[in-house]
């Protein structure tokens, strides 16, 4: 159950949740701890502003001096006791009107004011912002987590591609090789064929067997195309939907009925006619065996504009919808003896190789389930 739940994703996510918390934590303590150090020298320019004011002293006067001078970072607005403005120190001056002014008030809005005094009854204020490094410390760790995040979804990525690169290799050569495989004896039974047509054996039979053959080398033929970019044709596509329909007819049960629907009499698509193929006779097979000999497989086409679609219906067991996500996925599969490599290699050939998708429409447990087909113009 932990397995299954805590993988190399999960572990790489928890360990950015946690530089993530940590960061954020100690930028905001470092956050405080500056606000706190600048407040205090805010206090110490009051004090010094007072001194001057109070004492006559040059040598105070000039401690004092140097106190205000050495604030180049915080800026610093000083009022009366009324709220007018006297004099600004560090900000921009070079702002328009109205910038400037929103500039004085969001200053005046940050903290509560330092009050010092520069005689009997008279009393000034000091208003003062955030330096340029405290409201950049504010910012970094929005900005490290906007780092840290991209950093996950490119390992991520990158690791999840160079997973589907090293599946497609293995792919690519099982095709290959099961081509390869099958070539040989079929080389071998092709010629046989012709020469049992030398002979008296039933013509009926004959004709069977040669047509089981040459659907072997048309299988041979798609696994040879799997890896490589397959040429797209204009093709009949009700012709070849009917034809596929006719080749599992014949090799269903009797109780099982077949239908093809369309909204136009005439559609072309352009399509790799074998390996679509595949796809649809995986769609049929898949069909057949959720309903055990007996119900209804419908096919219905509708061309439009700018898509063509096309649904595959069976009157079957239907798709539990904890499994319908996972349908698609190499090795998943419901059937006792099922490798779950059809429907991902359906997948793969109606999106990869047609630019087109494939999902699951509908399903209902005991009812049914469609598949819808979408091939773009």
């Amino acid at each position: 159950m932990v397995k299954k739940y805590f993988n190399w994703k999960t572990f790489l996510v928890v360990v950015a949740a946690i530089i993530a918390v940590t960061s954020l934590y100690y930028a905001n303590h470092l956050t405080k701890k500056l606000a706190i150090e600048e407040r205090k020298k805010v206090n110490l320019i009051g004090l010094a502003l007072e001194s001057i004011v109070l004492s006559n002293g040059d040598v105070v006067n000039t401690v004092a001096a140097t106190v205000i001078s050495g604030n180049t970072t915080i800026p610093l607005l000083i009022s009366d006791k009324n709220g007018k403005i006297e004099e600004y120190i560090n900000v921009d001056t070079t702002l328009s009107k109205e910038e400037f002014a929103e500039e004085i008030e969001s200053i005046k809005n940050i903290h509560t004011p330092i009050q010092y005094s520069i005689g009997s009854n008279q009393i000034k204020y000091i208003y003062f912002g955030e330096s340029d490094l405290l409201r950049q410390l504010r910012y970094f760790p929005y900005v490290l987590l906007f780092i840290l995040l991209l950093f996950v979804v490119i390992v991520i990525s990158y690791i999840s591609s160079t997973g589907r690169y090293v599946q497609d290799r293995v792919w690519v050569g099982m095709s290959k090789e099961t081509a390869h495989q099958l070539g040989t004896p079929l080389t071998s039974l092709v010629a046989w064929i012709e020469y049992l047509k030398g002979t008296e054996i039933e013509k009926k039979s004959l004709e069977e067997m040669e047509k089981d053959v040459n659907r072997l080398q048309l299988i041979a033929d798609r696994f040879s195309k799997i890896g490589s970019v397959p040429k797209l044709e204009e093709e009949d596509l009700l012709l070849r939907l009917q034809n596929n329909m006719n080749y599992m007819q014949k090799r269903a049960s009797k109780h099982v009925q077949f239908e093809l629907k369309s909204n136009k009499q005439d559609i072309i698509a352009v399509i790799s006619g074998p390996l679509f193929d595949w796809v649809i006779e995986n769609l049929i097979r898949n069909a057949l065996d959720a309903m055990d000999g007996k119900g209804k497989i419908m096919i219905c086409v509708e061309d439009q504009i700018t898509q063509t679609i096309i649904d595959v219906s069976d009157t079957g067991k239907g798709i539990a919808q904890k499994n319908i996500a996972k349908v698609f996925k190499p090795g998943f599969s419901t059937k006792k003896r099922g490798w779950g490599l059809g429907l991902s290699l359906a997948k793969r050939i109606v999106s990869e190789y047609h630019y087109g998708d494939i999902f699951v429409k509908k399903s209902e447990l005991g009812k049914g389930t469609t598949f819808r087909i979408i091939l773009k113009r």
